[in-house]
């Protein structure tokens, strides 16, 4: 095997053509042996081999910097740097990283897991070494998806008045997550189809050389054309038209589907592929797709309400048979969280029923529109956080620890978090109906959970928590998907200690309900909050800031403000002291001091 040799770049270098084919063959076995046993992106590391091989056989990393955006199709990258035992051997699979890590290599020159960022961190570099008299290549990596976000064009603009060496590969596989959509996807397809002759180019129009390469699964070919950019004085694009899980008939038949994908049985994805789809099966127990299909149901009888995504479509529970169920109600803006949501807000004043659906942590992205151009304008645009958990994805740039400070401190923004699938459709049902706040909700995650009793259908008296068990000297505050573990809390509580506490769904994160919370004072020595989130700025904090003149205790209890990568969850859990005995330990033991 070719791909046990490589130790390095360097060894990439000492083989001919025909051996590069031959071992980006190996490298491709290598990534669907593993991703079938390990899970991971599928069709972006597919679908990029040959690029990463001509890449590294013409430059020399890492003195020429390669940047790749988003960086969910490095795995190549990292067979060649020095990493192959992670592809090879079962044991040493989780030694790396599903995205770059400069931790892990000095071929990593940064951490990324969000899109349209490469072409500002390169031209940065660039800059950088232009600064301190330094020398080699600066490459950006981007995907044809990344560049409907905003700061790739960004880094486009910025570059184009570059004089100095830069280099952009522009991977095009005429996909995102999904399909694309935008206007500049129409001057790709018209650039593919001319053979990059096409008059009118958006990079051209930027200042910026261009070259266009029709095989870009030719490891031949992109050699001859990586090695005619090398050593350029002025910023050049180097346009590939490659296909996307290239290599493996299921991914290149369905790419959406394959974008990413769990631990698989190769032998029976390649039978089920011409088995028949029922796209009439019923809908799985999944808080997206409920939520899809009650929105769907809601379109019928108003032609006002739109589903809005930003590249993430499935997600949030629009498959391709929803998408085309809702037709010109759903709209994906692309890799844009920015536009989603001041588009959202735009449709909302003028009379239009916006919800956008984005996971907690691409929403991270919007933060000066979801204050500028949605909550100081109060348009009644809803949005649904989907994954808001330290449960849901653990890769250090995919943190969705994050949004109950973001959004709960935003003025104007209502937040609520509903504790089951009743209730959170009830939210969204007034959501829609009503027409004074923006309000965000956050969609639970994990298991679907139902109310035993019934649920509230008007929050519009805002802030007004709700007592589901009236005790004495502990109250218990659980935050959406803690709420249950509230629960537990209590009935542990009285198990050990008999004591009758006080259970509360305060539904509303953004604010306090001072009145409650006062009235807890007469017989109570002890509230103790739990949010699925950091608490450094979150729900707990303003508990505990509303009594902070006061004599009552306050037990604070979310997840410390960290980075943290690849974690387990049950020993996050325990290391932040969020488990039910850790926290019924902590409440027996203020209660006795």
């Amino acid at each position: 095997m070719y791909l046990e040799t490589i130790n390095s770049p360097a060894d990439v270098k000492k083989l001919a053509v025909a051996e590069l084919e031959a071992l980006c063959g190996e490298m491709r076995t290598a990534l669907i042996t593993k991703l079938s046993k390990h899970g991971g992106h599928c069709g972006p590391n597919l679908g990029i081999v040959e690029a990463t091989v001509a890449l590294h056989y013409v430059f020399s990393s890492p003195e020429d910097k390669i940047v790749w955006d988003v960086s969910h199709q490095s795995y190549p990258h990292k067979m060649l740097t020095g990493r192959r035992e992670a592809f090879l051997d079962p044991g040493r699979y989780d030694e790396v990283s599903g995205y770059s890590e400069t931790r892990e290599s000095p071929h990593d020159h940064f951490v990324i897991g969000h899109t349209s960022t490469s072409v500002s961190l390169a031209a940065g570099l660039a800059k950088g070494r232009d600064l301190t008299g330094g020398k080699g290549n600066v490459i950006a990596v981007i995907g044809d998806g990344s560049l409907s976000g905003g700061e790739a064009l960004e880094g486009l603009d910025f570059a184009g008045e570059m004089r100095s060496n830069l280099i952009i590969v522009v991977n095009d596989n005429q996909m995102s997550i999904a399909e694309n959509h935008g206007g500049l996807y129409q001057n790709l397809e018209a650039l593919r189809r001319t053979g990059g002759q096409c008059p009118l180019n958006l990079f051209k129009a930027m200042g910026l050389d261009y070259l266009y390469v029709a095989e870009g699964n030719d490891v031949g070919r992109l050699i001859e054309a990586f090695r005619s950019v090398k050593d350029t004085s002025h910023p050049t694009v180097v346009h590939i038209n490659t296909l996307k899980g290239k290599g493996f008939e299921p991914a290149m038949r369905d790419k959406e589907a394959w974008h990413y994908c769990a631990p698989f049985d190769p032998e029976q994805v390649l039978k089920a592929m011409d088995a028949p789809k029922n796209e009439s099966k019923p809908v799985p127990e999944d808080y997206a797709a409920l939520t899809a299909e009650y929105l769907l149901s809601r379109m019928r009888e108003d032609k006002r309400i739109v589903a809005i995504t930003s590249g993430t479509p499935d997600p949030i529970g629009f498959p391709p048979v929803r998408r085309r169920r809702a037709g010109s109600q759903f709209v994906d803006v692309g890799i844009a969280e920015e536009h989603a949501v001041a588009l959202a807000s735009g449709i909302a004043k003028a009379g239009g029923k916006p919800v956008y659906g984005v996971l907690s942590t691409f929403l991270q992205r919007a933060y000066d529109q979801l204050s500028q151009d949605l909550c100081i304008n109060r348009n009644p645009a809803v949005l649904l956080v989907y994954w808001g958990s330290l449960s849901s994805m653990n890769d250090v740039t995919h943190l969705c620890h994050f949004d109950i400070p973001l959004l709960s401190n935003i003025p104007n923004m209502v937040y609520l978090a509903p504790t089951s699938l009743e209730e959170h459709l009830a939210m969204l049902a007034w959501a829609l109906r009503q027409g004074e706040h923006p309000v965000a909700i956050r969609v639970p995650f994990g298991k679907v959970r139902h109310s035993l009793e019934p649920v509230d259908s008007d929050y519009s008296e805002l802030n007004r928590y709700k007592v589901v068990h009236s005790g004495s000297q502990v109250a218990v505050i659980g935050v959406g998907s803690f709420f249950r573990l509230g629960q537990e809390v209590c009935a542990l509580l009285k198990e050990q200690s008999g004591v009758e506490a006080t259970l509360i769904n305060p539904r509303f994160i953004s604010g306090v309900d001072g009145e409650l919370l006062d009235s807890l004072q007469s017989d109570h020595q002890l509230v103790v909050s739990l949010e699925d989130g950091v608490s450094a700025g979150g729900f707990g904090e303003k508990i505990a800031r509303h009594y902070s003149t006061t004599g009552m205790r306050v037990l604070v209890r979310g997840a410390r403000k960290e980075f943290a990568d690849r974690y387990d969850v049950s020993e996050l859990l325990k290391a932040n002291r969020l488990t039910r005995g850790q926290i019924v330990e902590d409440i027996v033991r203020l209660l006795g001091e």
